[in-house]
């Protein structure tokens, strides 16, 4: 199982970025799909989810912000963030758990400057 990330950068401080999780080995339609994000010297927390079934959940200082999204033609899940703000800096991750199993892509760094 593999959850390829793309899509992290710099950007300025109300600025949009999209990042992608294209996934081989399991299906979004079928899997909950998340992003998740780790600042510097802390654990990982939950940034937005999407059901299987669609349903979409976010952080309270997210919403309004980003949008997570799925294709399920391409097997990929996104995050739409606008209005990026400096705190919003950091490094994020892919996740779907399938049963037991937890699977992580590997982390993209996303920076927005003040």
């Amino acid at each position: 199982v593999q959850l390829q990330v793309s899509g992290g950068g710099s950007v300025q401080a109300g600025g949009s970025l999209r990042l992608t999780c294209v996934a081989s080995e399991i299906s979004f339609s079928n899997n909950a799909g998340a992003w998740y994000c780790q600042f510097p010297g802390k654990q990982r927390e939950p940034v937005a989810l999407i059901s299987s079934g669609g349903s979409t959940n976010y952080e309270d200082s997210v919403k309004g912000r980003f949008t997570i999204s799925r294709d399920n033609a391409k097997n990929s899940i996104y995050l739409q963030m606008n209005s990026l703000k400096p705190e919003d800096t950091a490094v994020y991750y892919c996740y779907s758990r399938v049963d037991i199993f937890d699977y992580w892509g590997k982390g993209t760094q996303v920076t927005v400057s003040s």
